[in-house]
């Protein structure tokens, strides 16, 4: 391309970084959650990330699982976003995205009881979160 090899190479890792980048917002775009369902995300987040770090510290569960659930806690701990939280609507909603989606197989792996043994919300509270991951409940 350029004719020398670390220009070549700095132009393939940057073209790489940003394919990567784009297919991780496609990625978010695909799983947004439809209708009012992130702005109920968003306000569940502290009893969602309460019910994440009870089950990462299950050794019940499958530890698959519970090394998901500790990335996802490293992911919401770290300064950096997949998107930017200046970037109006997705940058804010990327983690809310995120944590729906990890929390869509956590649940269709652990199953709901222990989903529902760790919920430290309210019962309405856990109706938006079983919305949310897309499992049904139970009749109680």
């Amino acid at each position: 391309m350029t004719g020398s090899f670390w220009w070549d190479l700095l132009i393939g890792v940057a073209a790489a970084l940003v394919l990567a980048w784009l297919a991780l917002v496609v990625a978010l775009l695909l799983v947004w959650p439809r209708g009012g369902l992130l702005r109920e995300a968003l306000r569940l987040l502290p009893d969602v990330l309460r019910l994440i770090r009870r089950l990462a510290a299950d050794k019940t569960l499958p530890r698959g699982v519970r090394i998901r659930l500790g990335l996802l806690l490293a992911y919401l701990a770290l300064p950096i976003d997949l998107i930017p939280d200046f970037i109006p609507v997705l940058g804010y909603a990327d983690d809310a995205i995120v944590v729906t989606a990890v929390l869509r197989g956590v649940v269709r792996r652990a199953g709901i009881d222990a989903v529902r043994a760790h919920w430290p919300g309210t019962d309405d509270g856990f109706a938006a979160v079983a919305r949310l991951t897309g499992i049904r409940t139970s009749a109680r």
